[in-house]
């Protein structure tokens, strides 16, 4: 039988991390961001369109009270026509802002899912349009083990979760979802 088309699947949601827990990660992380790139010197921050830079905004306003008085190279990448699993219809494009050159740089590409690999894999092409870098580094909130398409793995990891591939996770943040937390949803 044919469910009408106000039918909706009623889904349940986990928390995988509250707002505390998500604000302790974030610390941690850009802790470790400064352990292993002293004063981040010739390290440049990106954060991944679209839902990555909400990621990334908040490591770069942690990394900046803590150093308060450096400058931070960080910028904003969409991959949308990088991708090689969306191929059909329209997509809203989203704002490269990268106003410098990345040429030797650390670069460090902020997501915050990891999932199937392919948004970093077309992050990595389009990072090759602002010069070579030295060396990339991944830093990702969630990510999702075992659900891997591409050989990509994160240096950096909030949470590992193990999911299956009908399960959801969202971010949810407080200038788009008015709330923040990490969710699975079922």
């Amino acid at each position: 039988m044919r469910q009408p088309s106000y039918f909706y699947k009623k889904y349940f949601l986990k928390t995988i991390l509250n707002q505390q827990q998500l604000s302790i990660t974030i610390q941690r992380l850009s802790n470790q961001l400064l352990e292993n790139h002293l004063a981040l010197k010739d390290t440049i921050l990106i954060g991944i369109q679209p839902r990555g830079i909400y990621f990334s905004d908040r490591i770069l306003r942690e990394l900046s009270k803590q150093l308060p008085e450096q400058y931070i190279a960080y910028g904003k990448l969409d991959i949308t026509f990088y991708r090689d699993d969306v191929r059909q219809g329209l997509h809203t494009l989203n704002k490269t802002d990268i106003p410098f050159s990345i040429e030797n740089k650390n670069v460090i590409l902020i997501d915050d899912v990891l999932y199937t690999g392919r948004t970093i894999r077309a992050a990595l092409d389009a990072l090759l349009d602002f010069g070579r870098p030295s060396k990339v580094e991944l830093c990702v909130l969630i990510d999702r083990r075992f659900s891997r398409q591409l050989p990509i793995q994160p240096d950096y990891v909030g949470k590992s979760i193990d999911s299956i591939i009908s399960q959801k996770v969202k971010v949810f943040w407080k200038e788009k979802d008015q709330k923040e937390e990490v969710s699975l949803i079922e």
